[in-house]
């Protein structure tokens, strides 16, 4: 059931939404070559704690640190660890921040030091997506016009876009209804109301759209090995349009 939050309710929202903002503002002056994602968990970690809030994604169903940070060819939910960024490598970061009893929600993908062209094309294309879809984010819209935006600006290029990992809801619960895939028909779906909140995500990759999970029953790869590129944010729906949390 798709939760509609009150006007205060959506105001509190903004409190996690920037707090979110903020630890990935800061932390991309830190993505180099030779610093570890651990290192940068870390991070993410003293900047959200620091705001008063918690990291929404720490012992989140088992998930053991407060950032998803994914490097080349993850997709998603890469577990933070003693491994080093090198030159030329792109990684996500998915950063959750709760405070006030809401989450806020979102990622980026940076470059560590100088990547290829292919690379940088994929990240601009991956962003630029999830503003396409946000152009149908509007009272009386349908969710699948947001949906097949994506999809067919993505695919436009060339690029593929993952099935199994979607957007969602947000609020209370860092995962709510409803489900968001970043692929769809227009003109179908739930009806877009005044007080939903969603965090819309596109997962994009260079190659095929399959993917696969680690033993560690997290770490979402591309089955081809392709880099893989995530943008996120946090969006709601009020009387004056909709409004980005997470920017």
């Amino acid at each position: 059931m798709i939760t509609i939050k009150t006007d205060d309710e959506l105001e509190q929202m903004k409190i996690p939404g920037a707090i979110v903002g903020k630890a990935l503002r800061e932390i991309e002056q830190y993505v180099k070559p030779g610093v570890s994602t651990l290192e940068l968990n870390s991070i993410i970690e003293e900047i959200i704690v620091s705001e008063g809030a918690k990291p929404s994604f720490k012992n989140y169903n088992g998930f053991p640190a407060a950032a998803c940070i994914s490097i080349d060819d993850v997709v998603v939910h890469g577990i933070p660890s003693l491994t080093v960024l090198k030159e030329g490598e792109i990684v996500s970061i998915d950063v959750g921040a709760y405070k006030d009893g809401f989450h806020g929600d979102a990622a980026r993908t940076f470059a560590v030091g100088e990547i290829s062209p292919a690379k940088r094309k994929l990240i601009e294309v991956t962003q630029q997506s999830f503003f396409e879809g946000l152009k149908f984010v509007k009272i009386g819209g349908k969710l699948g016009d947001v949906s097949h935006a994506i999809q067919t600006y993505v695919e436009k290029y060339g690029y593929g876009v993952v099935r199994e990992m979607v957007g969602h809801g947000i609020g209370r619960k860092l995962h709510e209804d409803p489900n968001i895939p970043n692929y769809g028909t227009a003109g179908i779906g739930f009806t877009l109301k005044k007080g939903f909140a969603l965090a819309i995500e596109p997962m994009i990759t260079l190659g095929d759209y399959r993917i696969k999970i680690d033993r560690d029953g997290w770490t979402c790869r591309t089955r081809d090995g392709s880099p893989a590129a995530h943008y996120e944010n946090t969006v709601i729906i009020t009387d004056k349009g909709v409004e980005i949390l997470t920017l």
